[in-house]
């Protein structure tokens, strides 16, 4: 009896031993947000974090969402008490708008709860030029009055003019001062509304720590509307599918895309 008793506090005593070693990475924060510097190159973020049980920590793996974003551990084992870090580190590249990254870490932690953590960087990254609209267009005999284009420059960009192209002499363009700090007002006015044509608009800002980038937007006269008595063709049909299409998506780059 006494023997069976000393088995089960033996096993109790095991039981109580196993539950008291863990392994635990405790993180300081898994989602950073960050605002890069105009004209930066990458964004970093440093995602701290502790191992707070009372046995090492064993990284598995560690993999980022993309080939853009890369990640790096100090150390592939973590003792208890033991703090450390992954860097998770974003190529700009040519991207703008909100970009979010996710960066997925595997441990030997047995809780299957705790062995797996989504660190996520989100990254806010302010376009040389924001442009709206894209398209300015006029209806076929429509009276040719200017239409504005509103060129927003960034701020820490030095962006002193804009010098705007078209590709058709159809269209004149003239830039202005805006209303606001850093705005520009391009005027584009169409010489004749009387019969369909398109143009790309080449906008090239004046930026010496970005010297060569260009955006394009698009200017057009639509085509007559047919009038009720002259019959629609498959060539008409087609003809106004097109000019609708153009419309819904037009030819040049979204604006604000730095063209490559």
């Amino acid at each position: 009896m006494n023997t069976n008793f000393s088995r089960f506090i033996g096993v109790l005593t095991l039981v109580a031993l196993a539950q008291s070693a863990r392994a635990e990475l405790k993180w300081e924060q898994t989602s950073v947000d960050l605002r890069p510097a105009f004209n930066d190159k990458q964004a970093i973020a440093h995602f701290k974090y502790e191992n707070v049980g009372n046995t090492p920590v064993h990284f598995k793996s560690v993999h980022a969402s993309c080939g853009c974003t890369t990640a790096q551990t100090q150390n592939e084992q973590v003792a208890p008490g033991q703090k450390g870090e992954i860097t998770a580190t974003f190529n700009i590249g040519g991207r703008t708008g909100t970009q979010v990254k996710t960066v997925t870490v595997q441990t030997d932690d047995p809780d299957s709860a705790r062995s797996t953590t989504v660190l996520t960087l989100k990254a806010v990254i302010t376009p040389l030029l924001e442009i709206q609209p894209a398209l300015v267009y006029w209806q076929n005999g429509e009276e040719p009055k200017p239409k504005i284009i509103t060129a927003k420059a960034n701020k820490d960009a030095a962006i002193k003019k804009l010098n705007v192209a078209s590709s058709t002499p159809d269209f004149t363009a003239k830039v202005e001062p805006g209303s606001a700090p850093n705005e520009f007002r391009i005027s584009v006015q169409p010489h004749d509304t009387t019969k369909a044509v398109y143009a790309t608009l080449t906008i090239k800002p004046d930026s010496p720590a970005n010297p060569g980038n260009t955006f394009a937007v698009a200017a057009r006269v639509m085509p007559p509307a047919p009038t009720s008595g002259t019959a629609i063709t498959p060539s008409t049909k087609a003809s106004f599918s097109t000019a609708r299409h153009d419309l819904a998506t037009p030819a040049p780059p979204p604006a604000g895309s730095p063209s490559q």
